[in-house]
């Protein structure tokens, strides 16, 4: 079963009636769940994990962790920068999509092929030859990032190869509804196009909190969109965990 059974109608006792999610002003209703859960109405943008390996077939390792990020958490680390309209095939190429991420081993190996499919005027490698994680903790994108076919795999691959968050001016819709489905990586939105202020190597933080980011490198600080009621669903490691978490399924 993939994630995206979520969002169709035998999937009616599981999603969220009226979940209308917002990125970079554009919509989508994900139809029928319960009346209770509760209404995303424009959120522009959430990595975090107690995902339920057993919730979908796309839930990943990650998903039995233990600790889940608060809306004051921090991500630190390196980022990796990439421009505008980074489609899904060029974050897992198509030829990876037979790996099964809730397998450990294939979950693994589809983390080491997060953004191999960029082109070749991206002379840094997001992950290096012959590892299976990146150094890299938060991807910059520009506009329209995850663009293209509606493949779940592309945020499980980040999400695999140890990405916290992506923050991009745009996203795709159906990428961003996949990054909040699957629980793998927060996509946050940017208020400016950070991917024209940071370089691939920067030192950067996130802070959830104060919707920020803060660029060690170079001393400065840009504002990041809020994360809204996005947050919780991410933090419970994806939307059938959320929906078990809240009560609104029975916990297995």
């Amino acid at each position: 079963m993939k994630t995206m059974a979520l969002f169709s109608a035998t999937a009616a006792t599981v999603i969220p009636r009226n979940l209308a999610i917002a990125s970079s002003s554009k919509h989508f209703l994900a139809h029928s769940l319960l009346p209770s859960f509760p209404r995303f109405v424009s959120f522009p943008t959430p990595k975090s994990n107690p995902r339920n390996l057993r919730t979908v077939s796309l839930q990943s390792p990650r998903a039995q962790a233990s600790a889940s990020p608060s809306p004051s958490a921090t991500f630190h680390g390196l980022c990796y920068v990439v421009g505008d309209n980074i489609d899904t095939d060029q974050i897992i190429p198509a030829e990876y999509l037979t790996l099964v991420p809730s397998k450990p081993d294939e979950y693994e190996k589809l983390g080491s092929y997060a953004l191999v499919g960029l082109p070749a005027s991206y002379a840094t490698r997001f992950v290096d030859a012959g590892e299976t994680k990146t150094k890299y903790a938060i991807v910059i994108g520009g506009a329209n990032f995850g663009c293209g076919s509606s493949r779940e795999h592309a945020p499980v691959a980040l999400g695999a190869a140890g990405v916290s968050a992506v923050v991009a001016e745009s996203y795709a819709r159906i990428f961003f509804r996949n990054s909040v489905a699957t629980g793998e990586v927060y996509p946050l939105e940017s208020e400016s196009r950070l991917c024209e202020e940071c370089r691939t190597g920067d030192v950067v933080t996130i802070e959830l909190g104060e919707s920020r980011l803060i660029n060690h490198t170079t001393g400065k600080e840009y504002r990041l969109n809020p994360i809204g009621d996005a947050g919780p669903v991410i933090e419970a490691g994806g939307i059938f965990a959320y929906a078990r978490k809240s009560g609104m399924i029975p916990s297995r």
